[in-house]
């Protein structure tokens, strides 16, 4: 099999081959944790999580660093405005700390309830400001840096390369359409490195400026690292000089990613990362999300709503990371309609008992052909750029066969591969959320079978409505009455 990702990089589909064999270095562009992640945001860690799922299937092992922004990103993302947790602080009447803490905690909760993959590294900005410092110190001694009345910046003119990524007209660039204009800056192109308080203010999260850092008739000052300065220094200390791996969302490719490629291979002189892999956007209902319009739903509002983060994460899974999508309440219970169907497929284990059929008989019928053939079919489907739009429709075929065929020609033991294989590669926790029902209901069937073997079709009429107090609905067939889960 061939794994192939569209890399941003080169804008073409290309075959994945690491550095090392066997072995995948990954960054991902983590949470800034000022405020509640929406469905928007958790949407790009479903993606990359299916990502890292693939690379294991692949039989790669995965060393994977995700970012935690607890300082220096700016409401502007750029090199203006104000620190996104001083103003959570601020509006929560929190120290910046307390704000950092509490949403970090949310995300890696969310996390959980997504059954997302946590990362070997979840690094914290904040945790590695000595790793950033030597980063700026190194681009210092190197020249590409320079020093105004706000901070330290990155001269991009002295990376001939800086605008190749993004494919950036730096020459017809408006100076604040991209990040925001200050006179004092050589070009309006070059980022901050290093931001110094602000004279006569006083912030939650500062750190002195190192006297080595400064020009030599400036005064100590104190001050925090720029947004993209932080990912830099966590990959080249925990990955290396180059990566094979990069993931991020599509706004970051113009600066965020731009400016990391370029401190980055500054620093080593060394490509910094051979493939960049870029999520599109999630709308909701068509629109943007927007704090002003209140469309920016969180995980909590959707449990409000009868729905699960499982749930929405097999309506994530329905499109394509490199496609814009847009999420709606009628989507995601579409969503939802789906998974409960996959579940009660998976049910079907519990039902499968010795059968009259001869063991070979089982082995080559059609359906099981089809069911050991399947797996290989997801694997190659999401081999193509994480294409799982492919892969759901894949085992949506395969289990409408299996809802066609008799439970005494289903073969268990490929029926529960191919359950292990979606689980492991889409982590829908089918198995886990398909549990057999109880003694007691299985007596009930055992019964209401007898009653309609005998024509009493009254009592088998009571004994149906006894297993839906129970939870249980059952779907006759011309030889089979198979259970399913009552739909809440």
């Amino acid at each position: 099999m061939t794994l192939k990702f569209y890399n941003t990089l080169t804008g073409h589909t290309d075959e994945f081959v690491s550095q090392v064999s066997g072995k995948v270095s990954l960054y991902t562009c983590g949470p800034t944790v000022y405020d509640s992640p929406h469905v928007g945001n958790w949407a790009s860690y479903i993606y990359w999580d299916t990502l890292v799922r693939l690379l294991m299937v692949n039989e790669y092992e995965v060393k994977r660093v995700m970012n935690i922004t607890d300082v220096g990103h700016l409401t502007s993302d750029a090199d203006e405005g104000e620190d996104k947790l001083e103003k959570g602080a601020r509006r929560e009447h929190k120290t910046a700390w307390e704000v950092a803490k509490q949403y970090t905690d949310e995300f890696m909760e969310g996390m959980n309830e997504l059954n997302l993959i946590i990362p070997q590294y979840i690094t914290k900005a904040t945790d590695y400001i000595p790793d950033q410092l030597n980063l700026i110190k190194i681009l210092k001694d190197k020249g590409f840096t320079y020093q105004i009345d706000d901070g330290i910046y990155f001269e991009t003119s002295k990376f001939p390369s800086y605008a190749d990524f993004a494919h950036l007209d730096l020459e017809n660039l408006k100076a604040g359409a991209r990040v925001e204009y200050n006179p004092e800056k050589h070009s309006h192109s070059d980022f901050a490195l290093w931001k110094f308080t602000a004279i006569g203010a006083k912030r939650d999260m500062e750190w002195e400026t190192p006297r080595y850092l400064l020009d030599n008739d400036s005064e100590i000052k104190m001050g925090f690292p720029g947004w993209a300065v932080e990912c830099s220094a966590m990959a080249l200390t925990i990955l290396g000089s180059t990566i094979d791996i990069h993931t991020g969302g599509i706004d970051h490719i113009p600066v965020h990613h731009t400016n990391e490629i370029a401190q980055s291979e500054s620093v080593t002189g060394q490509k910094f990362c051979n493939y960049w892999l870029h999520n599109d956007h999630i709308k909701v209902n068509g629109t943007k999300i927007s704090k002003s319009i209140g469309n920016g739903y969180k995980l909590s509002d959707l449990k409000s709503k009868g729905f699960t983060p499982i749930d929405f994460r097999m309506f994530v899974l329905q499109g394509n990371y490199r496609n814009e999508s847009n999420f709606t309440f009628e989507g995601l219970q579409s969503a939802k309609n789906r998974l409960n169907n996959w579940r009660n497929i998976s049910a079907i284990r519990h039902q499968i008992n010795d059968t009259t059929e001869s063991e070979e008989e089982i082995n080559h019928n059609e359906t099981t052909v089809s069911l050991y053939a399947t797996p290989r079919a997801i694997i190659e489907a999401l081999d193509e750029d994480i294409g799982t739009p492919e892969a759901l429709r894949i085992i949506d075929e395969a289990f409408s066969r299996i809802t066609r065929t008799s439970l005494n020609k289903i073969n268990k033991k490929a029926l529960i591969q191919l359950l292990e294989l979606i689980d492991y590669t889409l982590g829908l926790k089918l198995i886990e959320n398909s549990p057999d029902i109880t003694d007691d209901a299985k007596r009930i069937i055992i019964e209401r079978n007898a009653a309609r073997s005998q024509q009493n079709w009254q009592k088998a009429d009571e004994l149906r409505d006894q297993l839906l107090k129970l939870g249980v609905l059952l779907r006759d067939t011309e030889k089979d009455s198979i259970w399913e889960y009552l739909d809440k």
